[in-house]
């Protein structure tokens, strides 16, 4: 089964060898692109926001701009160096024509019955235990259950490097249909599916989640701003918050299953 593929990348280098894998080059952020590439800077946009948002000023971006314009069938989202692929790659590549014989291309018959696919799980106790310690030993001395791997869950591990209650404030803003179960989510669950890549097999599915997401990160605006945030894990903390309830909200509200993805620059391939 086709699928419209959107790989998104800030770099205008990159978007002629995202053509080549015939996916659709997505430009991002501050760069100038050729007015030929799509871009999240025309129309309604939040372009400005790319450092704190990351990937979702592209989302809203289709969520104000695009929606109706999409293709029936299958809509994804991968990175210039993060891809989906449902096999393991065990070659090397070493160019743009390798990785296109190696990554997703159509949807998997045995995928077909599904309403979304989401990354394969990122398990946050598995960090080793210095990692931890290195980060804020002071709250692993303060609370000595989380010494034990079974009580590191995705509300500790994003206490940890992206500010203690940081989650916990975000989520008060949630509607209240999703507060309480995002709370339970990240309390009990110790893992996520990462990286803010997701397929929805429908532009229906797809809007039901813009619908949800978009304007709690809007809400959160209102509390965290932008000024203050400081460092890598404070100052994307929008798209860090996303990428949690991602993994929440389609596994809640749609029939899901997961997908490898696979890690390569294309920065340094050769057309």
């Amino acid at each position: 089964m086709k699928i419209s593929m959107y790989c998104l990348s800030l770099d205008p280098n990159h978007l002629e060898k995202i053509k080549y894998l015939k996916y659709i080059p997505v430009g991002l952020g501050d760069n100038s692109f050729n007015k030929n590439w799509l871009n999240d800077k025309h129309g309604t946009n939040i372009s400005r926001k790319n450092p704190f948002y990351g990937e979702y000023t592209f989302h809203y971006w289709i969520w104000k701009n695009h929606l109706k314009n999409l293709e029936k069938g299958w809509i994804g989202f991968c990175q210039y160096r993060k891809f989906w692929t449902q096999n393991e790659i065990k070659k090397n590549i070493s160019s743009i024509a390798d990785l296109n014989h190696s990554i997703l291309k159509e949807i998997p018959e045995s995928y077909l019955k599904y309403d979304s696919i989401i990354g394969e799980p990122f398990y946050v106790n598995q960090f080793r235990f210095t990692k931890f310690i290195k980060r804020n030993l002071k709250k692993m001395i303060l609370n000595p259950k989380f010494f034990l791997k079974k009580n590191r869950t995705i509300k500790f591990h994003f206490d940890m490097w992206h500010g203690e209650g940081n989650i916990d404030r975000a989520i008060s803003l949630l509607d209240k249909n999703d507060r309480s179960d995002f709370n339970e989510f990240i309390n009990s669950k110790q893992y996520f599916n990462p990286h803010n890549m997701f397929m929805c097999k429908n532009k229906d599915v797809l809007t039901k989640y813009y619908e949800s997401v978009i304007p709690w990160l809007e809400r959160c605006e209102t509390h965290f701003g932008f000024n203050n945030l400081k460092g890598f894990g404070l100052k994307r903390i929008y798209g860090f918050l996303a990428e949690r309830y991602l993994s929440y909200w389609f596994q809640k509200n749609t029939n899901f299953k997961t997908m490898p993805i696979y890690f390569k620059d294309i920065s340094n391939l050769s057309l």
